[in-house]
C-alpha cells in the first residue's frame, strides 16, 4: 500500500475529486495548509497598498491506494491540478505498512 500526498491550489479540489472518482477512488482527506515553496511567499495588493504574504494557502490531499495503481493516481492529480504556474504544488509517495478498518477489524487493502 501507498500514501499518496499531494499539496496543490484550492482551486484545484473539485477537478482532482473528479479525476480520482472517474478512476474509482471515492475516499480521501483534505486538509487546509499553508506554506512556501521556492517562491517564497507571494505579494498582493489590497486598495493600493502592497503586501506581503509569507505562507501560501493550499489543500493537501491524502489517499491510500494499492500500490499498483500508484503511476495511475499519481498522473490523474498531476494532470488535474496542473497550470504551468509557478506554486502548482507538490505530491509525495510513502509506503504505508498496514490499514486497519476499526468499525470491521478488516486490514490491508480491503480496509480502504
Amino acid at each position: 500500500m501507498i500514501k499518496i500526498e499531494a499539496i496543490v491550489r484550492h482551486h484545484k479540489i473539485d477537478d482532482i475529486k473528479s479525476a480520482l472518482v472517474a478512476l474509482g477512488y471515492h475516499g480521501m482527506t483534505v486538509t487546509e495548509v499553508r506554506g512556501f515553496g521556492r517562491q517564497k511567499g507571494q505579494k498582493e495588493t489590497y486598495r493600493g497598498a502592497e503586501y506581503k504574504i509569507d505562507f501560501v494557502p493550499k489543500l493537501k490531499i491524502e489517499i491510500i491506494a494499492d500500490k499498483a495503481n500508484q503511476d495511475q493516481l499519481v498522473g490523474a492529480i498531476i494532470k488535474a491540478a496542473q497550470t504551468g504556474q509557478i506554486g502548482d504544488g507538490k505530491i509525495f509517495v510513502s509506503e504505508i505498512g498496514e490499514a486497519i478498518r476499526i468499525r470491521t477489524g478488516e486490514t490491508g487493502t480491503t480496509a480502504l
